[in-house]
């Protein structure tokens, strides 16, 4: 429950600002202990209790950061700033927690982490776990494996959504237009083909009638082994979980990970011979 979270973020604030504690903390630990036995239909007997303590403690709090901004000192001022931060996302859950209460079934933006405040709850397409939480990520590669694009977002946006964006991404990155696009059944769209610039010749958006018969081999080698290169990445990579916090950092450690992974995928086609001429020229590892 995160309102007990929330408690123990203000008890980190009262003690780092030597402040005693302005509820009774061995109330809400009973409380918590009681939480966790209680049966899945009793729970929201306990939320409703922890809400009616929470709310008065939260102003409580809100005048002690209030009083902390009036202070001059440069530490004080980064301290103050900090404690602003976690008064607005606790405000945010009481908001939440009272949409909950009156019975809200879906609410925008749910909290669900203090911590991983850009965290949403994602429905997955597989029985267990049907829901997961964090960011989600949108990569791209070209036909030999390198991670070309990497984009980080809040929520589950619509794979169609994100076609537009990704590949005007992947022609500002590799700048010029792809032969080929290759996507799975999630990206077709009749505004994603016809948005496709006419430059591009094959745009195989799922389904093999999308080209013709002679590139439809090839297209769906390609989408099963872009599978494979997104397995590996979340796997063998590291993109199946950031070790840093929000969405920047989850942004940071993307780029490390895409990083690495690109560096391996070189070195293993290097190793094979399999990288083209110019492009070991063009690096130094060949000469002209």
């Amino acid at each position: 429950m995160l309102i007990y979270k929330a408690f123990g973020k203000m008890e980190i604030f009262a003690r780092d600002h030597e402040i005693s504690l302005w509820w009774d903390n061995p109330h809400i630990k009973k409380l918590w202990r009681g939480f966790g036995r209680a049966k899945k239909g009793e729970r929201v007997a306990y939320l409703t209790e922890f809400y009616a303590l929470f709310v008065p403690a939260l102003e409580t709090f809100r005048i002690h950061v209030e009083s902390l901004a009036e202070a001059d000192v440069s530490e004080s001022q980064r301290a103050s700033l900090k404690a602003q931060e976690l008064l607005a996302l606790l405000t945010l859950l009481s908001d939440q927690t009272q949409q909950k209460l009156a019975g809200e079934q879906h609410i925008d933006n749910r909290m669900v982490s203090l911590d991983e405040v850009d965290a949403r709850p994602i429905k997955k397409g597989k029985t267990f776990p049907s829901c997961e939480f964090g960011t989600t990520l949108q990569m791209s590669f070209n036909r030999q494996g390198f991670m070309i694009t990497t984009e980080n977002l809040i929520g589950n946006p619509g794979d169609t959504t994100l076609y537009g964006d990704t590949l005007r991404l992947f022609q500002k990155r590799m700048g010029k237009d792809p032969d080929t696009v290759v996507t799975d059944l999630g990206f077709r769209s009749k505004n994603n083909r016809k948005n496709t610039p006419e430059t591009i010749s094959n745009v195989f958006l799922g389904r093999s009638d999308d080209v013709d018969e002679g590139q439809g081999d090839f297209c769906r080698k390609a989408r099963s082994a872009t599978e494979g290169f997104i397995a590996v990445a979340k796997n063998l990579r590291g993109f199946g979980r950031s070790l840093y916090h929000r969405l920047h950092g989850d942004k940071i450690w993307t780029f490390l990970c895409q990083t690495a992974y690109n560096l391996k995928k070189f070195l293993q086609l290097y190793r094979d011979e399999e990288l083209e001429k110019n492009s070991l020229e063009t690096l130094g590892l060949l000469t002209p």
